[in-house]
């Protein structure tokens, strides 16, 4: 008989992390079980509540990483541009990373359970350190903000749905690219 490696804690944490991350994209807070992410990762259920206290907990903590990977992306991609060439750099990064579709299905989980106080705190806070991170690389005004994250909660959507996969005239238009000059004419100079 084979014997198992004994993970280290912090190894054993990135583990239950990543299997955690991948359930709760596909199940959301309420529709996953702490026992079937145990069972993934070969341990108890008490061991996930010792390290995370709550199942709520466990997705707070993907869900809010999901949020950040996505921020930090687009703010390492902008470097040291600022207005309209740096929301460009942003908006192609955010277009790469729509491949990585658990973190943009975790993000719209933490949407869909916003009913309860708690995680709509958390994605209150998440989705402002995203607005914040764009007003203060790109140096730009809220209407040309509010208007490329509406574009990029559109390519989320997208994203879930898998509009790679078809064919249909709708489809397409939904994965058109983020170019240079899409947001030009969205400022508050012309929407007042």
């Amino acid at each position: 008989m084979e014997r198992r490696r004994r993970m280290s804690g912090p190894d054993r944490r990135q583990q239950v992390l990543r299997i955690a991350a991948e359930e709760f994209a596909g199940g959301g807070l309420h529709g996953t079980s702490t026992e079937l992410i145990a069972r993934r990762a070969e341990i108890t259920q008490a061991y996930i509540f010792r390290m995370f206290g709550t199942k709520k907990a466990l997705f707070l903590e993907v869900m809010v990483a999901a949020f950040d990977r996505m921020t930090e992306g687009m703010r390492g991609a902008a470097g040291s541009k600022a207005g309209l060439d740096a929301l460009a750099l942003m908006g192609a990064q955010y277009n790469e990373m729509l491949a990585d579709r658990t973190s943009l299905l975790l993000q719209l989980q933490g949407f869909a359970a916003c009913g309860d106080p708690e995680v709509r705190d958390a994605v209150r806070d998440s989705f402002g350190r995203m607005w914040q991170t764009v007003a203060e690389t790109t140096g730009l005004d809220p209407v040309t903000i509010k208007g490329f994250l509406a574009f990029g909660m559109l390519l989320n959507n997208g994203a879930a749905l898998q509009v790679a996969e078809l064919d249909e005239p709708w489809a397409k238009g939904v994965r058109t690219r983020i170019r240079p000059g899409l947001f030009d004419h969205i400022t508050s100079q012309t929407n007042r």
